[in-house]
């Protein structure tokens, strides 16, 4: 009996620890992690590279995640370091720089009207509520 109580320790202690593993192991597995945080580019088409005072440019933008989570939020700032004017969505009021607005789609429209005779350069950040973030720079000669 001493032999076979042997035999039988020294298969069920590595069995049983196996089976521990095992069984823990696939405790952690129970949990759904579901993946939020998406980094983006974002696309810009072509604008014009001179502007007169007083003339409006179209700036067509699409933001382009890496993968899509439906909560993901994006924002928008900007500021204008060169000349003076003013960039608004679509027939809003100008947005203020350096404030922060929500973007309530991912593919929109921004306007630069000039308000000055000079050169115009000005960035804008696109962010998300997960701390991505994108800069854009702008520049415009000035037109006669």
């Amino acid at each position: 009996m001493n032999i076979l109580n042997i035999i039988f320790q020294k298969l069920c202690c590595p069995i049983l620890v196996l089976v521990l593993a095992i069984v823990l192991s696939s405790c952690n597995k129970g949990k759904l992690e579901i993946e939020q945080n998406f980094p983006f580019e974002v696309e810009v088409m072509p604008v014009p590279k001179d502007i007169a005072k007083g003339g409006t440019v179209e700036i067509r933008l699409r933001i382009i995640p890496s993968g899509d989570y439906a909560e993901t939020e994006y924002f928008l700032r900007y500021f204008q370091f060169d000349g003076a004017g003013e960039l608004r969505f679509y027939d809003e009021s100008p947005y203020q720089p350096n404030d922060l607005y929500p973007l309530s789609e991912k593919q929109f429209r921004l306007y630069y009207t000039s308000r000055s005779v000079v050169a115009q350069s000005f960035d804008i950040w696109v962010s998300d509520n997960f701390g991505n973030e994108r800069q854009l720079k702008f520049q415009f000669n000035s037109k006669d």
